[in-house]
């Protein structure tokens, strides 16, 4: 499985609106996701050891991002029928065990995965209150395993810049991640 990384952040993009079934029984959009300062956007899957090297350490960020006035929302939009380990069942039980504190959205027909061209698992959008794109790069230095416990928390720091002055960070380091599993045409 080949590791892919995110095109630069493209400044003030902005964020496309969506309506998507959470694993909590409730529909989620643009505008229910976002804070007063900001949205912390995140297509992740279940599978993808990328995501599973970083879980506990996206779950203290986005707790952390709360408190400070940015929403933070995963969505999933692999191809379930291909990998299975992504369903919404599976998501469900995901989020439940790990107690996200963020909707864990699933993406079926991929559009908006496509929308916002999306290309892995972990990739981070992280806007600004008026949901300009700010930020496109990494948690932090972790890959296929995680990274020191020491690690710089480069999103974290990203996303406070954000929320407090409504920039980011013009040096952004790329995110890396298994493919978005796109269904077949």
């Amino acid at each position: 499985m080949a590791a892919l990384n995110p095109p630069v952040c493209d400044f003030g993009w902005s964020a496309p609106d969506f309506s998507l079934p959470g694993t909590d029984g409730r529909l989620h959009s643009l505008a229910s996701a976002r804070g007063p300062r900001g949205l912390l956007l995140m297509f992740i899957c279940n599978h993808c050891p990328y995501v599973q090297a970083i879980l506990d350490r996206l779950l203290r960020d986005c707790h952390a991002l709360e408190a400070e006035g940015v929403g933070c929302i995963a969505i999933m939009s692999n191809d379930t029928a291909a990998y299975p380990d992504d369903s919404f069942e599976r998501m469900q039980a995901l989020a439940r065990e790990q107690a996200f504190p963020f909707p864990y959205v699933y993406d079926e027909s991929q559009a908006v995965a496509r929308a916002y061209g999306a290309v892995c698992t972990p990739d981070f959008f992280g806007f600004n209150g008026e949901l300009k794109l700010q930020y496109r790069g990494r948690l932090d230095a972790s890959g296929r395993q995680p990274g020191p416990a020491d690690a710089r928390r480069e999103l974290y720091e990203a996303m406070l810049q954000v929320a407090r002055t409504g920039q980011g960070p013009r040096e952004q380091q790329a995110s890396i991640g298994c493919s978005i599993k796109w269904r077949e045409a």
